[in-house]
């Protein structure tokens, strides 16, 4: 076999299995996150004790990979668009995608991470940063793409179907997790609302990058505001000692897990598949997660598995590739101008746009 071409499968075979090891490490947060919510943790704790590890998991990269930070000057400017980039990106969205998982299914809640790309496109047409472009066929794929996804999310919200179960429900089972569904409209509304604190968050990060272009301490001094901010609105809802207290259980195992693979491990694979592939190739494995946490929860938490959660699966997953290749078509048009092909921008501003994908709730 030639040399180049092997070394050329090589690469991309490392490639799609660092894709591939991203979406198990969502999956893995999904299910220890939904685990410890119902048996009581409290939420802003989690998110105070999570991002603390990430930051401590980031801080090495930055200091050691981005030196120059001394050469950039830290002014309020810098300090208010990390504010606004914790609480969009981290504090608002994870906070609520956290309650809508409690309150419906990891693989309901999935469906919401798949829908983040498609939001950001609706809210940058909003605010004319993107066009439609329904004069191309690129265009008009990526809109029919988008109707997809929105008719995949109402169909898995609003019809249940029938359930199926991939093995005996148990109730004596210390790992099963039976979901009502009193609270799905409260979930549901929730997660919508993680979605579009994302989309924003995709945003405030390009603006924040364009003023302080340094990835790893940008993202470690996010980590640290977002600290901060969950423990300040934590602590006006629950004082109590016993909602903050640290154990050697699964809380403890769900805190480092999601700081050091879930947040730390998975910003570092997604960009480095970034650098080699573009920020598209990144959000193109994201239906994945659907379905290994699909498989998960049926299995491991003998959750059910609904008619409706799997065709809204099904409509979400060929709307999101319907979109990601329209996407794609129109980057590479000879017909638009480079700065008005979407996606195309500076290097600084791909980076947060695909690596949101991974680091806020799902992630």
């Amino acid at each position: 076999m030639d040399m180049g071409l092997l070394k050329k499968w090589f690469k991309w075979s490392e490639l799609v299995l660092a894709m591939v090891m991203v979406q198990i490490f969502v999956t893995g947060l999904q299910l220890l996150s939904k685990v410890i919510l119902r048996e009581g943790t409290f939420i802003f704790a989690l998110m105070a004790y999570r991002h603390i590890v990430a930051a401590i998991c980031v801080a090495p990269f930055a200091f050691f990979f981005e030196s120059s930070v001394k050469q950039i000057k830290l002014g309020w400017s810098v300090w208010f668009w990390l504010f606004v980039n914790a609480l969009t990106g981290i504090t608002s969205a994870m906070g609520l995608f956290y309650y809508g998982l409690r309150d419906t299914t990891p693989t309901y809640a999935t469906n919401f991470l798949n829908l983040i790309p498609i939001a950001t496109f609706v809210l940058s047409i909003i605010t004319s940063i993107d066009k439609l472009n329904l004069q191309t066929r690129a265009g008009k794929v990526k809109t029919f793409g988008v109707i997809v996804c929105v008719g995949g999310a109402l169909t898995a919200s609003l019809y249940k179907g029938k359930a199926f179960h991939m093995r005996q429900h148990s109730h004596h089972s210390h790992i099963t997790v039976n979901t009502t569904y009193a609270h799905w409209t409260r979930g549901t509304i929730m997660l919508a609302g993680s979605c579009l604190s994302c989309s924003t968050w995709f945003i405030v990060q390009a603006k924040l990058l364009k003023i302080f272009p340094l990835k790893y301490w940008a993202t470690m001094l996010t980590c640290i505001m977002a600290t901060l901010q969950s423990t300040v609105i934590g602590l006006f809802f629950d004082r109590r000692a016993a909602s903050w207290r640290l154990g050697w259980n699964l809380q403890l195992v769900t805190i480092i897990y999601s700081g050091a693979l879930a947040t730390a491990a998975t910003f570092c694979l997604i960009s480095w598949a970034i650098s080699v592939q573009g920020p598209l190739y990144p959000p193109m494995f994201n239906p994945l997660s659907l379905i290994f946490v699909a498989l998960s929860s049926a299995v491991i938490l003998g959750e059910e598995i609904r008619i409706g959660t799997l065709l809204g699966m099904i409509l979400i997953m060929f709307g999101l590739y319907s979109f990601l290749w329209g996407q794609r078509k129109e980057m590479k048009s000879p017909d638009l101008p480079k700065s008005e092909a979407p996606g195309v921008a500076k290097t600084n501003d791909e980076l947060p746009a695909a690596t949101g994908l991974q680091l806020s709730p799902g992630c």
